[in-house]
Parts: structure tokens; sequence; C-alpha cells
């Protein structure tokens, strides 16, 4: 179960942050309305939720996700991949130790990104990406090992991040793009298959029994509901444009 969440405004610099998808610029203002409403639907779920200001500074900053990695013992800062991303870490530090009594950092020459890490239970799953090396997985597995937790490489293939192809949705359910479901980790998985064209949707959070996901993408949607989840769709068009999606833009613990 969730209880804290931290956010972070999108800030009007946003429009200049990085991105390999060919859809436009985003739309600052109907960012920060998506975002708002973003909020909303966590406040709703019952959640504290920490909403940090916008920092003109990092065009990336609202995706909090990838900057910081909370578990339930320990908080952990990232090393982005993203050379431009790094000095994020600076404006996020002191309210991950503010919650965290334990923290560490992935230092030089390894980068992860908490897009990269999906948590199942004990264990975490971290892709092997442009944005993760095998150096910030082996320090990660190295602090999460003196926690008790186990961590597994994923080798990605042409993702952004892990997440961007998997969710993890409790009760044993991944949901999943195609090309992944043969990866030997999630075997013993049940899995909802996101088809090709609604792979976006694969980047869904579960929070405390409800699924929040994207909105418009009705066959996934179907599967989700029919597996017994309720469901708060959200729109998420101007993030998209970035290369983020609903997990990106927080950190859940």
């Amino acid at each position: 179960m969730f209880k804290n969440v931290i956010v972070r405004k999108p800030c009007p610099n946003l429009v200049s942050g990085i991105t390999t998808a060919d859809l436009g610029k985003p739309d600052y203002h109907k960012a920060l309305l998506q975002h708002s409403q973003y909020v909303d639907a966590l406040k709703k779920l019952g959640l504290d939720v920490t909403v940090l200001e916008a920092d003109n500074r990092f065009p990336d900053s609202v995706f909090v996700e990838d900057v910081a990695i909370c578990t339930e013992k320990c908080g952990v800062i990232t090393r982005p991949g993203a050379k431009s991303r790094r000095d994020e870490i600076t404006i996020i530090e002191d309210k991950i130790h503010s919650h965290f009594d334990h923290v560490e950092s992935i230092k030089e020459t390894g980068t992860l990104e908490g897009g990269d890490v999906m948590m199942i239970d004990d264990t975490f799953y971290v892709g092997l990406s442009d944005r993760t090396n095998e150096a910030g997985i082996k320090q990660f597995r190295d602090i999460m090992d003196k926690h008790g937790f186990s961590v597994h490489q994923v080798t990605l293939g042409d993702i952004l991040h892990l997440k961007t192809g998997v969710s993890y949705l409790e009760n044993n359910t991944l949901v999943i793009i195609p090309e992944m479901i043969e990866i030997e980790y999630f075997q013993s998985f049940n899995k909802i298959v996101v088809p090709p064209e609604e792979a976006y949707a694969a980047n869904c959070i579960w929070i405390n029994g409800t699924v929040i996901i994207p909105a418009g993408y009705p066959v996934t949607k179907q599967k989700i509901k029919v597996a017994g989840y309720d469901i708060i769709e959200l729109e998420m068009t101007e993030f998209k444009k970035l290369d983020g999606g609903l997990s990106c833009l927080s950190l859940r613990f």
C-alpha cells in the first residue's frame, strides 16, 4: 500500500525537454492542467501528496521518478543517464532525506534512472537501457543487498525505460507490451498484453487497488477492467510528447 507521493509541477521550459517522439512540442498550459488532474487523482486515492515547485532550469524535472528510488527501507538518489538531467538530483535530495533515515546515492561511472526500476515484493527488476548502465545496476544491487532485496538485470530492446513497456499491478499481474512477454523473469506472472497500437498504455500505475491509465486506449482499459481492477483515466497527451508516462510523474512510497 502506498501512503506518500512526491510530484513536481511542470516548468515553462518543459517545451525544451528531451524527446524522441515526433508529436510536436507540448503545450505548457495544457500540461499544467493535466498535471493538476494527476495530483487530484492521487489525493482522491487517499495519498499524502507533496507538490514541489517548478524549476525552470530543468525542463524534464517534472519526471521526478527518474532521480530517486523510494523503498520501504531506504531512499536512493540516482544518477541520470541523460547528462542534461544529472543536476536534477540537487533539487530532490533534501526532500528524500526528509522522508528516509537512510539515503544512498549512485556514483560515477554508474547511471541509473528510476523509470528503469520496477519493484515487485522484495525484488527489483532493473532495465539495462540507454539511460541505465551495468555499473549503475551493480551499485544499486549492492545497496539493495544490504537491505534484503534482490535485483535482477533486464536487457531491453528499443524502448526508453523498463517501465515504458511493463507495469506491475500487484496480484502477480503485469501489463506488458508483446515484445517483452518472453523475458525470462516475467514468465511466472499473469500478463495483460497491450496491443502494439496501444503500447503507451503499458505505463500505468497501481495505487492501492486502483489502476491509473492514460486516456484513449480502450482495449487496454477493458482488459484491465476485466482483470478486476478499478480504473481512473487521465489525459497524458502533453507528457507523451516528451516520452513521459504516468509513472514518470511521481515518486510513490
